[in-house]
C-alpha cells in the first residue's frame, strides 16, 4: 500500500538523542529539514530515559497520530513498537541513526539515508510485518541464547546501560566470546519434537542480520508467518572460528553442526537462568516461550530496496 506523506494524519517523530553515540541528536536538523521539505504535519519529541520511547509511542497512538516514527537504532524501534503491536490504525517507521542498525535491513533501507531514501520514505509504502514474542517480550529482528546472548551481555555495563563504542566494539566482544564461551545444555520443544543438545548459539529471528554484518538467519522473511531458528551445537575453538567466517555470507547453515529450521513457535529450557537478548536488550530466564505474531505491525518499507519481505 502506498500513500503520500501529507495525505492522511499527523506524524510523530520520536528521537533517541543518545542513539549512535549521539548521532541521532546531531541528525535533528536533517529530520526537521525533511519534514518541512515533504510538507508533513509532524511533531518531534525526544526520549529522556530507557523505556521513554514506549510511553511516547503509546501516548501518540492515543492522541490519534497516524505515523509514529523512531529516529535511532534497533532498541529505539523496539521500544516504540511495543504498545503498537496489533494496532492496525497506526503506521510505524524508523529513520536509522543507531550504531548497528540491523533492523533497517528488513525494510530495504540502508544504514544512513540520502535524498532518494527520504523521498521513498515519505512515499509511505507500507506492509504488514510479523513480530516475535519471547516470554512476553517482543522482538522485531531476533532474540538469541548462548554465544549470541553472551555477546549482548558483554555490551552492557549493567542491565539497561550500554557501553559506548561503534561497530568495532561489537567485533571485539565477538572475538572475546569466541575464545572463552562455555556451552550449556538445553532442551528444545518444537511441535511434537523434543531435542536435547549443548547450545553454542540459538537464534530465533524475524530478520536476517545481527551485529552489523552477521547473517545468522539468512532465509528469514519478515511476513511469511514463520520464525527462523538457527541452532549451533557445541563447537571446538577451530570450529567456532570456521563458523564465524561463514556467517557474514549465511553459508554456515550448511555446516553439519548447525540445525536450521522454521516454525511458528518453539519452547526452550535450561537447567538454570541464562542470559538472552531480545533485539539486543539483555535479559535472564530459565524457560523460554517463543511465538510468532503474524502481520502485527504496519511498517514503512522500501519496495525497491533489498528488503526481507516476500
Amino acid at each position: 500500500m502506498t500513500q503520500t506523506a501529507n495525505e492522511n494524519g499527523r506524524w510523530m517523530f520520536i528521537v533517541n538523542p543518545i542513539a549512535g553515540n549521539g548521532f541521532a541528536k546531531k541528525y535533528e536538523s536533517t529530520v526537521e529539514e525533511m519534514i518541512k521539505k515533504f510538507g508533513v504535519d509532524a511533531d518531534v519529541v525526544y526520549t529522556e530515559f530507557s523505556g521513554h520511547a514506549t510511553e511516547l509511542s503509546e501516548l501518540a497512538a492515543l492522541k490519534g497520530y497516524k505515523y509514529i516514527i523512531g529516529v535511532g537504532g534497533d532498541g529505539t524501534i523496539n521500544e516504540i513498537s511495543r504498545p503498537l503491536i496489533g494496532n492496525k490504525d497506526v503506521i510505524v517507521g524508523i529513520i536509522p541513526a543507531g550504531t548497528g542498525n540491523d533492523f533497517i535491513q528488513i525494510l530495504g533501507f540502508p544504514n544512513r539515508f540520502d535524498d532518494s531514501h527520504w523521498k521513498t520514505f515519505f512515499e509511505c509504502h507500507t506492509i504488514p510485518m510479523d513480530v516475535g514474542s519471547c516470554n512476553g517480550k517482543y522482538f522485531l529482528n531476533g532474540m538469541g541464547l548462548g554465544f549470541d546472548a553472551q555477546v549482548a551481555a558483554e555490551n552492557y555495563i549493567e542491565p539497561g546501560k550500554v557501553k559506548l563504542g561503534g561497530q568495532y566494539k561489537y567485533l571485539w566482544h565477538i572475538v572475546k566470546t569466541l575464545l572463552f564461551f562455555k556451552e550449556k545444555q538445553m532442551t528444545l520443544i518444537s511441535g511434537n519434537k523434543r531435542t536435547t543438545s549443548t547450545c553454542f548459539m540459538n537464534t530465533v529471528a524475524i530478520g536476517r542480520r545481527f551485529a552489523g554484518s552477521f547473517f545468522i538467519t539468512p532465509k528469514a522473511m519478515a511476513n511469511d508467518g514463520l520464525l527462523d531458528v538457527c541452532n549451533v551445537k557445541k563447537l571446538n575453538l577451530f570450529q567456532r572460528f570456521n563458523i564465524l567466517l561463514k556467517v557474514p555470507k549465511g553459508t554456515h547453515i550448511n555446516d553439519p553442526k548447525v540445525d536450521y529450521h522454521q516454525t511458528d513457535k518453539i519452547a526452550i529450557e535450561f537447567d538454570k537462568k541464562v542470559p538472552f537478548h531480545v533485539d539486543g536488550e539483555l535479559n535472564f530466564a530459565q524457560k523460554f516461550d517463543i511465538r510468532l505474531i503474524p502481520g502485527a505491525l504496519n511498517m514503512i518499507y522500501n519496495p525497491k530496496g533489498n528488503h526481507f519481505f516476500s
